[in-house]
């Protein structure tokens, strides 16, 4: 028989490489974090533990399974089976399906021993080297925000420190895992020890104890914008590709205001979460600057990112739920920044009028609005289309997966020369760019550069681009008619048509294009 490879709760059907393969699945999988697509034929997006028990394969035991890889479909359906709700997706590239597989005891052994670390009799399976890298399937880089104030006093910051070492423990740092951080909030914030300092349990249990209270009044808010901006910095630790998180422990409430640190912290891409415990009793309300300062706070106000105990006393039972959220990068909504989410094609006129020394003015102003963005295989994609009566793609969005790449893919257009037909040059870029890329992820934009009037109609095209969901930036230089920008232009138009009379006042442009496209990335996601 085939030997089984021993994977994670998290391994997907993308992530085989054989056609047929025999695996084994962990034990005690949390059902709730499942991402699982179709019914019977999965999307290779999927979970395959999660599709084997969906399936009646295997139970939360874990066991053998065999994945065949399939092409892939359109319209995967949505079905609630053995404890798993399955997802729609309209359409992706493979499928696998999953069948019991064979039992290979001296295998069952190990995949035991991955999932529960159970002692074996006789010799100790070699579980010393895991222990060092932690627990890889939770990817966070974690702050914790002390409540450091007078409201919390001495000894209620010393159960708070408890709880903190024991949510520390259970997260499984190591440096393949989870990384925290600590911060304390009074009068003004100290970061205590940064994610870089310790990659072990023991030592962020011993850092954690070591802790002196400051006490002050809890400038939380202050505390929150502060951790937001400074403590991430890729010198201070901080993963590129893994959430960020602030834990935010207030006892009471703050005495500050929320809201601003917040948004400060949802523009840095960091997902904050509010343990809150003693909640105000309804005579200290008329205290609290403000209600609602939770939901103001959070990343989402959608419950998930607020958490509430009761007092500081008998807090065990809360540490397994939080580690669960904490661990469930899927639900990371703010890692989703307008700066890592989006495809941006843009569409190049490249005709007669344009000449060869605006022709690179234009490719500048494309380079800078390029720039802005973080550029990867995981984040933001660029193409880039030239066009007259022809069109030619210079880069699709899979061609290039670094920012440097890109830049230097953009400096090396050659211009074209010839006529102007905008709207074909539209439908061919929706359909052969953005095509590829419409079910993905990323939010679309088209920035469409032109000199002039277009020959043809670009009303018909430009709305067929925003049905199929790209949102339309058209920028006029010198002889583009404003009623040919504004009818290619998404709603609201104003805010969506730029001009200038001249090549070099597309400079100016690039900050107000940025901005834009980041504004409608966040009334998307509203």
């Amino acid at each position: 028989s085939l030997a089984s490879t021993a994977i994670t709760c998290f391994t997907r059907g993308l992530d085989l490489r054989k056609g047929t393969e025999d695996v084994l699945c962990p034990a005690n999988c949390p059902l709730w974090q499942f991402y699982v697509f179709g019914d019977g034929v999965y999307a290779s997006l999927s979970s395959i533990c999660g599709a084997a028990i969906h399936r009646g394969v295997i139970t939360n035991a874990g066991g053998a399974v065999r994945v065949q890889t399939l092409p892939g479909q359109e319209n995967y359906p949505a079905v609630n089976a053995n404890g798993i709700q399955s997802q729609v997706l309209s359409r992706w590239a493979s499928s696998f399906s999953v069948t019991a597989g064979t039992k290979n005891t001296a295998l069952e052994a190990v995949g035991r021993s991955v999932s529960t670390a159970r002692p074996s009799t006789g010799k100790r399976p070699k579980k010393t080297l895991d222990k060092k890298a932690g627990n890889k399937d939770c990817k966070a880089d974690i702050a914790f925000l002390l409540d450091g104030s007078y409201n919390i006093g001495q000894r209620r910051f010393n159960l708070q420190k408890n709880f903190v070492g024991k949510v520390a423990v259970m997260l499984g740092i190591g440096t393949e895992g989870p990384h925290v951080g600590v911060v304390q909030a009074s009068e003004h914030p100290k970061i205590e020890f940064y994610l870089k300092n310790f990659t072990a349990a023991k030592e962020v249990l011993f850092a954690i104890k070591e802790l002196g209270f400051r006490g002050g009044n809890s400038n939380t808010g202050k505390a929150l914008k502060y951790t937001a901006q400074k403590f991430f910095s890729l010198e201070n630790g901080a993963r590129k590709g893994i959430p960020k998180i602030i834990v935010v422990f207030l006892d009471g409430w703050p005495s500050d205001d929320l809201e601003e640190a917040g948004i400060v912290a949802r523009e840095f891409g960091v997902n904050v979460f509010i343990v809150s415990v003693a909640k105000p009793t309804t005579e200290e309300l008329g205290m609290v600057q403000d209600i609602g300062f939770v939901d103001k706070a959070v990343c989402r106000s959608n419950g998930f990112f607020s958490y509430h105990m009761p007092t500081w006393f008998g807090t065990t039972k809360y540490v397994k739920p939080l580690v669960q959220k904490l661990c469930s990068h899927e639900q990371m909504l703010c890692s989703k920044t307008c700066y890592n989410s989006v495809n941006i094609g843009f569409l190049i006129d490249g005709s007669s009028s344009v000449g060869e020394s605006n022709f690179r003015l234009m490719l500048e102003f494309v380079s800078n609005v390029a720039k802005a963005f973080e550029i990867s295989d995981i984040g933001s994609k660029v193409a880039a289309v030239q066009f007259t009566y022809n069109q030619r793609t210079e880069f699709g969005f899979t061609d290039y997966v670094t920012k440097e790449k890109v830049l230097s893919a953009i400096r090396n257009i050659r211009y074209m020369s010839g006529g102007t037909a905008t709207g074909d040059a539209i439908s061919f870029t929706t359909r052969t760019v953005f095509g590829p890329v419409k079910d993905g992820p990323n939010k679309n934009f088209l920035v469409v550069l032109t000199d002039g009037q277009s020959y043809d109609d670009v009303r018909g095209p430009a709305a067929a681009a925003q049905k199929a969901g790209i949102t339309v930036f058209s920028v006029g230089v010198a002889w583009a008619p404003l009623d040919d920008l504004k009818d290619m232009a998404s709603e609201p138009r104003e805010s969506h048509t730029f001009f200038t009379r001249e090549f070099t006042g597309l400079e100016q442009m690039v900050p107000d294009i940025i901005r834009g496209i980041c504004r409608d990335f966040l009334d998307s996601k509203q």
